[in-house]
C-alpha cells in the first residue's frame, strides 16, 4: 500500500521557522517526484514546491520563494519542506504529494501549521 505520511507541524510565531517532513512506503520513493500543497480553509489548494525524483531540481510558488526550501533524503525515503520567516499567511494544513498532477499521484493527509503574529 502507498503511503505519504506528514509530520513536523505545529504552532510557531511569525519570523520563526518550521520544517516539515514526509516519509512515503510501499513505493520506490527515489524514483517519483515530491511536493508540497496546502490547504487554507476558504481559501482553497495552493502549490508550494516541487522537488524532481532525485532532488537536484525544485520549484516554488512565488509565495514562498526565498523563504522555503524543499529538500530530500531517498535513503530516508523522506521529503522536506524548511519553511523560514514564517508568517501569518503561511497557516495552513500542508500536504505531501507523490507525482502531483499524474496518474500516479498520491496525497498524504497532512500536517497543520499554525503562525500566530
Amino acid at each position: 500500500e502507498v503511503r505519504l505520511v506528514e509530520s513536523g507541524g505545529g504552532l510557531v510565531q511569525a519570523g520563526k521557522s518550521l520544517t516539515l517532513s514526509c516519509t512515503g512506503s510501499g513505493f520506490t520513493f527515489g524514483t517519483h517526484g515530491a511536493s508540497w500543497e496546502r490547504r487554507v480553509p476558504g481559501k482553497g489548494l495552493e502549490w508550494v514546491a516541487d522537488a524532481s525524483p532525485d532532488g537536484s531540481r525544485t520549484w516554488y510558488a512565488d509565495s514562498v520563494k526565498g523563504r522555503f526550501v524543499i529538500f530530500r533524503d531517498n535513503a530516508k525515503n523522506t521529503v522536506y519542506l524548511r519553511m523560514n520567516s514564517l508568517q501569518t499567511e503561511d497557516t495552513a494544513t500542508y500536504i505531501c504529494i507523490r507525482d502531483r498532477l499524474l496518474s500516479t499521484e498520491k496525497r498524504g493527509q497532512g500536517t497543520q501549521v499554525t503562525v500566530s503574529p
